[in-house]
């Protein structure tokens, strides 16, 4: 399985992202082929080591932006995209959105 990881503060604020990008996923027939949950930005080092060869894009919650630098270099061996979620998108928990941008960042992984 795929895994679209979403990191936050403390994996607590982007649950409802999560679960509107799960819906998004399940109405494009896509839902059993990701797996999409959140995490807090401190544990993306452990969740590469455990799940690097799965993980297909980390996206991460505009309260932790300032991790952009360090999760892509923490990525970069694996070839995983990092980005940045919309502050917006984020901020209304436009799932369709959100996993438009997951899947298409996806699509880059190498």
């Amino acid at each position: 399985m795929k895994r679209i990881l979403l990191a936050c503060s403390a994996g607590m604020s982007t649950s409802m992202v999560v679960s509107k990008m799960k819906k998004a996923a399940d109405a494009l027939g896509e839902e059993q082929e990701y797996y999409i949950y959140a995490i807090p930005e401190g544990a993306i080092e452990e969740e590469l080591q455990a799940h690097h060869d799965e993980v297909v894009v980390i996206m991460l919650g505009p309260q932790v932006r300032f991790a952009k630098r360090a999760t892509e270099k923490r990525a970069a061996p694996y070839g995983i995209p990092v980005d940045v979620m919309d502050v917006k998108l984020y901020g209304t928990a436009d799932g369709e959105k959100l996993l438009e941008k997951a899947l298409q960042l996806a699509s880059q992984r190498q």
